[in-house]
């Protein structure tokens, strides 16, 4: 047993998402969103270079200590998986641990739209899972890859930085790919995956104009892509795309992506009013002839009339779907307002001492 595997069995009994090690602070973890120590005494160097060198082994040590950032994946056991980034910072080394479930949820657990299914059940086009770090983008993916494996025959290629949920082959065969260990880089498994006879590709992270450009040219030739932006809802995922491109080659690239877009789920968690934990609230935009005009035109903005006008096709707009939450008690007027796009709709509801946000 690591020596760090107590601080993971702290986290795990208080039903906490994170682990933040920092030296010269106490470790803490988040729960349910918000930050608390988990014991008062400071990690000093010594005990924060054993417990991080323990877990990561002598090379990849070594490399981080060079290079200053190290991203994989542990395990504990195998009811516990990690996401581990070590990273140096003004007080020395520090460290940042986000529990991956072991049992992956399906889309009716994690009480997402069951539209989410149809963009699984798709040929090609792309599909774009968004929302702020620490959303739950991974998990609603992971959901819609196992939902892919237990009813369709699929070969299914991921690019991970690291590998988060295992997926055991059920009726598809799944490759999961980590970067940089199995791929140099996300633009490098993408073109591989070009030549592995795949239907699909999971491609963890598209942050560069390589990448994006390559997950565009995929989806066009048949591949039926899913990524993830850290974008909050359908018209910023849109935008974000196209601005990534210089300004010359944008109306190509508009072309581009109003043909291959057949989806974008953004997704936030809110806290729920009793503290009892967060509930995840979604943007669906469901491509349409109507929507492929709007992306071509380059007039994103009226993506957001599309989408509340989009009920029949399974669409729905962020602001309702928070009004929902609030609607039905499950969030406070304070957290609706705060993660809300349009803050004049929800700011009547706030109590009045709370008015002047």
């Amino acid at each position: 047993m690591a020596y760090i595997d107590s601080f993971f069995q702290a986290l795990i009994d208080s039903g906490a998402s994170d682990l933040h090690l920092g030296e010269g602070q106490p470790p803490k973890i988040r729960r349910h969103g918000d930050i608390v120590p988990i014991r008062d005494e400071v990690l000093t160097r010594e005990e924060a270079e054993y417990m991080l060198s323990e877990i990561a082994g002598a090379e990849a040590w070594a490399k981080f200590v060079e290079r200053g950032d190290l991203d994989f994946a542990y395990e504990m056991n195998e009811e516990a998986r990690f996401r581990c980034n070590y990273l140096k910072q003004a007080h020395g080394y520090g460290a940042v641990f986000r529990l991956i479930p072991t049992k992956i949820a399906t889309i009716e657990q994690l009480g997402v739209p069951a539209v989410i299914k149809e963009f699984g059940e798709l040929r090609g086009g792309l599909v774009l899972v968004t929302g702020p770090t620490g959303s739950g983008k991974s998990t609603t993916l992971a959901a819609l890859i196992d939902y892919i494996n237990v009813n369709f025959s699929r070969h299914i290629v991921t690019i991970e930085e690291p590998i988060e949920f295992v997926h055991r082959n059920k009726r598809s065969i799944i490759t999961q790919r980590e970067v940089p260990e199995h791929a140099s880089s996300f633009p490098s498994g993408l073109k591989a995956a070009l030549r592995e006879d795949a239907d699909i590709v999971l491609v963890g992270e598209m942050r560069d104009l390589e990448t994006i450009s390559l997950a565009l040219t995929a989806a066009e030739t048949g591949l039926l892509v899913f990524g993830t932006l850290h974008t909050n809802n359908a018209r910023k995922t849109v935008d974000r795309l196209i601005d990534v491109f210089p300004s010359d080659q944008q109306a190509q690239v508009r072309t581009m992506l109003a043909a291959s877009l057949r989806g974008v789920v953004a997704q936030l968690l809110m806290k729920k009013a009793d503290g009892s934990g967060r509930v995840a609230v979604n943007e669906i935009l469901v491509s349409t002839p109507a929507v492929g005009a709007i992306i071509r035109e380059g007039a994103t903005q009226k993506l957001e009339d599309v989408i509340i006008g989009g009920k029949q096709f399974g669409m729905q707009f962020m602001d309702d779907a928070i009004w929902d939450q609030l609607r039905h008690g499950v969030v406070s007027p304070r957290e609706a307002y705060m993660k809300a796009i349009d803050k004049a709709r929800f700011r009547k509801f706030l109590p009045p001492e709370e008015e002047g946000l």
